[in-house]
């Protein structure tokens, strides 16, 4: 881990407030460690973590989104806690309840507008029960909205509106984006058709960019940046995605395809859906259609996850709320701060 340079951002720089429940964010690019640490500090403060990671929201979707574990026993087993309520539904991974975890199936989209409401009713349940909400996740959209307040409209689907757009590239819907909404263009997935679409199909609905305008945090939140140097994140990346693949992520893209529980209809998801997660759901899809060679998936991939990694660098440098940790101990050392 290693401390970055701070630089402007459009979202205001948070004054203290200690009369707002306090809320930590763990943020940082793929593959920088943010899900250990927050476990880490989970442990250390009595928190409970709150994922914010676009794709783990959905069922089924294991390897390729790098979702924790989920243990096979439940914490009154594991930690002898008696007087702590629990269900079969939650989802504990090292004795830590994680939230937004599989709480949504894949053949439905599930928005930014949805995310901050259910985030938002995650962090009263965990400050209702006195612990610490920890918001951990690589999607930095999703998180200043849930943090800052922001306003995002929840614009429902036009499906004339999608049926035009469908017959556009991905990088003429992109150019699209770019010239009408350039904020949203820099963070989004440029190979996505899907979220290109939603993205323009918000801003063609509402006639104007998704806003800026911030309506105060109902929280007092502390932002640790989780990252390395770019040399170690990219082998990090790449052992990482051999990993995945040695543990069955091609397996786990073909059980989504063929699996009729996902879905309404008989089959499962189409390649079409699969593509639309992007990143490895995309490749491994192409490959499962004999499209491309196992190695152009492997290195195709490589690039692409890379790519990302410096556009979640990118989003998250530019918020002068991140303090950039480089080590653990140092992020103890400020959550006992901010806690105290």
């Amino acid at each position: 881990m290693r401390k970055d340079k701070q630089q402007n951002i459009e979202a205001p720089r948070q004054a203290r407030d200690d009369h707002k429940p306090r809320v930590l964010v763990v943020a940082g690019p793929t593959a920088s460690g943010k899900s250990d640490l927050a476990i880490r500090l989970a442990r250390k403060f009595n928190g409970e973590i709150v994922s914010a990671d676009s794709r783990q929201v959905y069922r089924g979707m294991d390897i390729g989104t790098g979702k924790v574990r989920r243990d096979r026993t439940f914490p009154s087993e594991k930690l002898k806690v008696k007087s702590e309520k629990w269900r079969k539904a939650d989802f504990y991974s090292e004795g830590i309840r994680h939230h937004l975890l599989d709480v949504a199936s894949p053949s439905r989209q599930y928005s930014v507008a949805r995310f901050v409401r259910d985030a938002r009713l995650a962090v009263a349940d965990i400050l209702k029960r006195g612990k610490l909400p920890i918001v951990c996740g690589g999607t930095g959209f999703w998180i200043d909205a849930l943090v800052y307040g922001q306003s995002i409209p929840d614009v429902k689907p036009d499906a004339k509106l999608r049926a035009r757009l469908t017959g556009l590239t991905a990088a003429q819907l992109y150019a699209r984006l770019k010239k009408l909404d350039p904020r949203r263009a820099a963070s989004i997935d440029r190979h996505n058709p899907v979220r290109l679409i939603r993205a323009l199909e918000i801003v063609m609905t509402t006639g104007k960019p998704v806003p800026r305008r911030f309506n105060g945090s109902p929280y007092e939140p502390l932002y640790l940046g989780v990252s390395r140097p770019f040399p170690e994140l990219k082998r990090r990346i790449e052992r990482r995605l051999d990993a995945r693949l040695k543990s069955g992520m091609v397996a786990e893209v073909r059980r989504l395809h063929g699996s009729a529980s996902l879905t309404a209809s008989r089959g499962g998801l189409s390649y079409k859906r699969l593509e639309s997660f992007g990143l490895e759901y995309r490749w491994v899809a192409r490959f499962l259609q004999k499209k491309i060679t196992r190695t152009q998936m492997r290195d195709g991939l490589l690039k692409d996850i890379t790519a990302y990694a410096k556009r979640q660098l990118t989003w998250w440098r530019k918020n002068p709320d991140v303090r950039w940790i480089a080590s653990p101990s140092e992020a103890e050392r400020l959550v006992r701060e901010f806690v105290v």
